[in-house]
């Protein structure tokens, strides 16, 4: 499958459509930013752990009954995924708190939930809509995502613990495929707070925001963690 038209550029990735309508190819880059774009920047390597590790957990979640976007990987930084009409709602699933949160709520970072934490964020940061009233999603979607939401939860602390990894939060996004919903987006260092078990130490973009040095070292980590270098 090939590349065809460009349909759109993000922070982190390029969208292609292909010959098959129903497909488009998303592809990686190593760009960097934080704060809704205010800090800007290139973390070496960062497009190929993205691709490959988010491909990697896809399928295992696919595995586990979590219906994805995912189709093929073609090479290191480019993907077939399904293309979707993306649920213009942030996931985020907290297991202890960190970032945001720990400022919110005044509690040390690394302090664990007593229950996961599950938030809805419209895309845009500047905004803030009831997701009903706006319709952005229905009450039934809602639901679908919730639960996946939890149970891809269920499975990465899971996944992660066998990796010595603590996954402290995430954040995901949903499609709408042929009137069902969808994982889709990724799942990596980049959307992830991945801390090592026994030493707390950071392996994901916090190294980048907060400018702790040794980022292209952390993502490289992850990858080792799960299997794929």
């Amino acid at each position: 499958m090939d590349k065809k038209e460009l349909l759109y550029e993000g922070k982190a990735k390029k969208v292609f459509s292909t010959e098959n309508p129903d497909y488009c190819i998303v592809s990686y880059k190593d760009d960097a930013t934080a704060f809704n774009g205010e800090k800007k920047g290139t973390i070496i390597g960062k497009g190929v752990v993205n691709n490959r590790m988010s491909n990697f957990m896809f399928k295992l979640l696919e595995e586990k009954g979590i219906p994805t976007d995912f189709v093929e990987e073609l090479n290191d930084r480019d993907t077939v995924l399904k293309k979707v009409e993306i649920v213009p709602l942030e996931v985020i699933v907290r297991n202890k708190a960190a970032g945001s949160l720990s400022k919110r709520l005044g509690l040390p970072e690394g302090t664990p939930m007593k229950t996961p934490v599950l938030e809805f964020c419209y895309k845009d940061d500047a905004l803030e809509y009831h997701i009903l009233a706006a319709g952005f999603a229905t009450k039934e979607e809602i639901d679908i995502i919730s639960k996946y939401a939890l149970k891809i939860n269920e499975i990465m602390i899971d996944f992660f613990k066998e990796c010595k990894v603590d996954l402290i939060d995430f954040k995901i996004e949903f499609g709408r495929y042929k009137g069902q919903i969808l994982l889709a987006d990724e799942i990596s260092p980049d959307t992830c707070r991945f801390w090592d078990m026994d030493t707390q130490e950071k392996l994901d973009k916090d190294r980048f925001r907060r400018d702790m040095g040794g980022v292209e070292e952390a993502y490289a980590e992850m990858m080792k963690r799960i299997g794929l270098a």
